[in-house]
């Protein structure tokens, strides 16, 4: 098969296209032909940070964790899934797992769930990462109705799916941004939005919650801006971050009396633990895209296999509206 591979790690490296051998479905395993992939942050940090990162693959490396495509083969132990069947998931790219930029992906059926009806390849393969990342925050966090939600980074990766499942849960959400592209995108999901180049965490708050603070702050922007999500949050409400790579004062959480979570949705992937918890959280997830509750916000800009390096540098140069996708 035709793959895309990374012989050196570096910001610029360059991917190049090659030949390796067409892999087989191992026990419990579905062998998927890749029909499109997205780009993730974490695809953009393996490939700049190599073996800084305990996650990153040997080389040569095949990235790209999301897919979506056709199941090819079927292994042994494997229920519910047959040759022919359209399938998205999150299941490579890290560690010892080959990736979906390729032209087929052997992939742990527990990661994977039969893709929306509704949406094509390309809008499925946008969801698996940031759509498991965005369902865990909100359960760590218990979102339940007349909560009242801030999703720092509304039209982002993360941050678009957690605004609709927030809404769908019965949530007051806000979520920030900023531009009029992004602002139609939140609105456009019934969220109200709020502009953190003009607004404080605290101006937020006072705006929209009379200055009681969110039940639950979602931020999917990390770095200083968690300080100001424990800003925007209510006396003990939770405050959901997955981005945490960072040395962080926790004082004004302590005097708030917060619940810090930290999503990693890779640790599955990584330890072999709990994995099918994944599949289950992409067949509901599918159900709620087939009702009209969900939908993927997608960068207008298309990409193919071969042009992976740009895909790259267009979610890197923060222009990108949506999630990056690159089709075979």
């Amino acid at each position: 098969m035709k793959a895309m591979t990374l012989t050196d790690y570096g910001p610029d490296a360059p991917f190049a296209e090659a030949e390796m051998p067409r892999p087989a479905a191992g026990p419990g395993q579905v062998l998927v032909r890749v029909a499109a992939t997205s780009v993730n942050t974490i695809d953009t940090m393996i490939r700049a940070m190599g073996t800084d990162l305990p996650l990153s693959p040997a080389l040569p490396a095949v990235l790209g964790m999301d897919f979506a495509g056709t199941i090819e083969a079927v292994g042994d132990r494997v229920e519910g899934f047959a040759v022919g069947d359209e399938v998205y998931g999150c299941a490579g790219g890290l560690a010892d797992l080959q990736g979906a930029l390729a032209e087929f992906i052997p992939a742990d059926a527990r990661l994977v769930a039969h893709k929306p009806r509704t949406l094509s390849m390309r809008e499925a393969a946008a969801l698996p990462l940031v759509g498991i990342t965005a369902w865990e925050g909100l359960d760590r966090a218990g979102v339940a109705a007349g909560n009242k939600v801030l999703v720092q980074g509304g039209a982002g990766g993360v941050g678009h799916v957690a605004v609709q499942l927030a809404r769908h849960r019965g949530a007051d959400v806000v979520a920030t941004g900023t531009g009029d592209d992004q602002r139609a995108a939140v609105e456009g999901y019934g969220a109200a939005f709020a502009d953190f180049r003009a607004e404080t965490p605290e101006d937020i708050a006072a705006a929209h919650t009379g200055g009681r603070g969110f039940d639950v702050v979602f931020d999917t922007v990390g770095g200083a801006n968690l300080t100001g999500s424990f800003e925007a949050a209510a006396l003990n409400a939770h405050v959901v971050t997955t981005v945490a790579l960072l040395e962080l004062d926790l004082t004004p959480a302590h005097f708030r009396g917060l619940s810090l979570h930290v999503v990693f949705m890779l640790l599955p992937m990584l330890h072999d633990v709990g994995r099918e918890t994944h599949g289950r959280i992409l067949a509901d997830l599918a159900r709620l895209v087939d009702a009209g509750a969900v939908a993927p916000l997608l960068d207008a800009e298309r990409f193919t296999m071969a042009q992976v390096g740009e895909a790259h540098a267009r979610l890197g140069s923060g222009r990108a509206l949506g999630k990056v996708v690159v089709e075979a």
